[in-house]
């Protein structure tokens, strides 16, 4: 059994690419290096083969990441849209936040920190923003601390992603 601080909140989009992530790198990246080395080997005399030397470290990357996602997904807690109760938000949860300064409307996604994506509105639930929303209800005035200084946001809805 996992311990809580080992457990990692997935949706099944974020499951299904970390996966896909681990079996390219467990299949086509490993041979591609695989095959780096080899001919870095060929040149001879290792300790000036700089080709080498990058594939090693290449390959020392990737192996950790392997473990990493190894890791994540066995802890991995995959919720799904129907289990996602929209009276409060949780991990899943698409909620829909009035900028009150500016009083402009915005809406994020709340996933995993492996699924954050600023780019598609796609927000960590451990930002500092996504920790103030978890567990809020419609209607909820929420504050953030930011570089810029205190944020309002008023929580206008939460719906199912």
């Amino acid at each position: 059994m996992a311990n809580k601080e080992d457990e990692i909140i997935l949706t099944p989009e974020g499951y299904a690419q970390l996966d896909e992530e681990l079996k390219e790198l467990k299949t086509v990246k490993r041979k591609e290096l695989a095959e780096r080395l080899k001919v870095a080997i060929s040149y001879g005399d290792l300790k000036e083969n700089s080709e080498y030397h990058s594939a090693k470290d290449d390959q020392a990357f990737m192996e950790t990441r392997i473990k990493q996602l190894e890791n994540m997904m066995k802890y991995a807690r995959v919720v799904s849209a129907d289990s996602l109760d929209v009276t409060s938000v949780s991990v899943g949860s698409l909620v829909v936040l009035n900028d009150i300064e500016f009083s402009e409307k915005v809406e994020y996604r709340i996933v995993s920190p492996a699924e954050a994506d600023v780019d598609q509105n796609k927000i960590s639930y451990e930002s500092p923003l996504g920790k103030e929303l978890l567990g809020k209800k419609a209607g909820s005035v929420i504050k953030v601390d930011a570089p810029a200084g205190v944020i309002e946001y008023e929580l206008l809805e939460i719906r199912l992603a």
